[in-house]
C-alpha cells in the first residue's frame, strides 16, 4: 500500500473554559491517501470541523490551546513548526474550502483581488501573468466568462459560484490535500451535485487527498471512500465506506443510518436517535453515547472505552459491544434500532 500523504496520530485540541480544560478533539486518528476521499461525518457539535482547523492551526488561541499529537506532513510533525514555516504549507500544500463562502469571501474586495491575493503569496507571480492565472482558475471549476467575473464582487455572485470561487481559490497552488468543510450546506440539490461532480471531476484530475467532511450520509455513500463517525469529539467508527454503510458496528452509527428517509423501506416513519449531543461539559463517564443507547450495559457507564476491531481490522469501533464478552455478544443480538 502506498504511503498516506497526511497522518494524523492522536490529535487532541484542548479549550479552556474558565479553570477548566475540556478536549474539543479528544484522540483522533487517521491517514490521507493522494486521489482517496476520507470523510468525518457526525451530527452539529460533535468536532468535524474542528478537527479540520486543527490540522490547520486556525483555532483561536484562547480558549483554544495548542493541539496535541502528530500531523505528520512530508516527514514533518505540523503542530511542531513555527508559524512562518506553516503559513507556507497552509493554502499552498494544505488547503480548505470553508462551510459558508458568504462569510468565507471578502466583500469589500473583488474575487479577482482575493484570488490575487493567494496567486502572489505562493506562486510568486504578479501582473498579468498572475491574473491569467486567476481567470485560468475561475474556468477550470465552470465559472462562465471568468475575465468579466474576475471583477465581480461576492454580493454579486449565487451560492453556487462562490462556493465555486472558494474551489478555485483553494485549487490554485494544487495542493496535495484538500479540506472540504461542508461544502455544499448552504446551497440548494442541484447546486449540491454540481459542486460534488466539480470536486470530483478535479481531485481524478489533480490526484490530491480529500477530507469531506459532512453530516449528510447520502453525500458519504456518494463521495467516500474511507469514512470516520464522530461523536462529543471522538472518532467513534472507522473503516471503508462498504464496512461502514453496510455492517455497522457502533449504536451512534446505526441510529445515524435509522433516522434516514429510505424510498426503499415499506416502512416510512423515521427512528431518530433519542436525546441530544451533549454539551462540552456535560460529557457522561464511560461511553460518551451511553445515556442514547439502546444497547447500553452497566459496563458502559464507567472507564474508558477503547477502540475494536471488526471483522476487517481496518474497521474499527470504540464500543464495549465488541470486546468479546458473552454479555456483549448477547447485547449486540438484540439489535434494538
Amino acid at each position: 500500500m502506498t504511503e498516506p500523504v497526511l497522518k494524523v496520530r492522536n490529535l487532541t485540541t484542548p479549550l479552556r473554559i474558565g479553570n477548566q480544560i475540556f478536549h474539543v478533539v479528544d484522540n483522533v486518528s487517521f491517514d490521507l491517501y493522494l486521489g482517496k476521499t476520507l470523510a468525518i461525518v457526525g451530527e452539529s457539535g460533535c468536532g468535524k470541523s474542528l478537527t479540520a482547523l486543527s490540522i490547520l492551526r486556525i483555532l483561536p488561541e484562547p480558549p483554544c490551546l495548542k493541539p496535541q499529537g502528530e500531523v505528520i506532513y512530508q516527514g514533518q510533525n505540523l503542530l511542531a513548526l513555527p508559524e512562518k514555516k506553516m503559513r507556507s504549507i497552509r493554502g499552498k500544500k494544505i488547503a480548505m474550502i470553508f462551510q459558508n463562502p458568504a462569510t468565507a469571501l471578502n466583500p469589500v474586495y473583488t474575487i479577482g483581488n482575493q484570488l490575487l491575493e493567494v496567486i502572489e503569496l505562493h506562486l510568486g507571480l504578479v501582473e498579468e501573468e498572475a491574473e491569467q492565472r486567476a481567470i485560468s482558475a475561475l474556468e477550470e471549476v465552470g465559472i462562465p466568462e471568468p475575465h468579466r467575473r474576475i471583477n465581480d464582487y461576492p454580493h454579486q455572485l449565487s451560492g453556487g459560484m462562490k462556493q465555486r470561487v472558494m474551489i478555485a481559490m483553494a485549487l490554485l497552488c494544487e495542493p496535495d490535500v484538500l479540506i472540504a468543510d461542508e461544502p455544499t450546506t448552504a446551497l440548494d440539490v442541484t447546486i449540491q451535485k454540481q459542486v460534488l461532480d466539480l470536486m470530483r471531476d478535479l481531485q481524478k484530475k489533480r490526484g490530491m487527498a480529500l477530507l469531506l467532511i459532512t453530516h449528510d450520509m447520502g453525500v458519504v455513500g456518494e463521495m467516500a471512500d474511507e469514512v470516520i463517525v464522530m461523536y462529543t469529539s471522538q472518532a467513534v467508527e472507522r473503516g471503508n465506506r462498504q464496512e461502514v454503510f453496510e455492517k455497522s458496528a457502533h449504536p451512534y452509527t446505526i441510529g445515524l443510518f435509522a433516522s434516514r428517509p429510505d424510498p426503499e423501506k415499506k416502512e416510512k416513519k423515521l427512528h431518530p436517535i433519542p436525546g441530544s449531543v451533549p454539551r462540552l461539559n456535560e460529557y457522561p463517564e464511560g461511553c460518551r453515547f451511553h445515556n442514547r443507547c439502546p444497547y447500553a450495559m452497566p459496563k458502559c457507564k464507567e472507564g474508558a472505552v477503547p477502540s475494536f476491531a471488526v471483522g476487517r481490522q481496518e474497521h474499527q469501533a470504540l464500543c464495549l459491544l465488541h470486546d468479546g464478552t458473552e454479555e456483549s455478544k448477547k447485547r449486540w443480538q438484540t439489535k434494538s434500532y
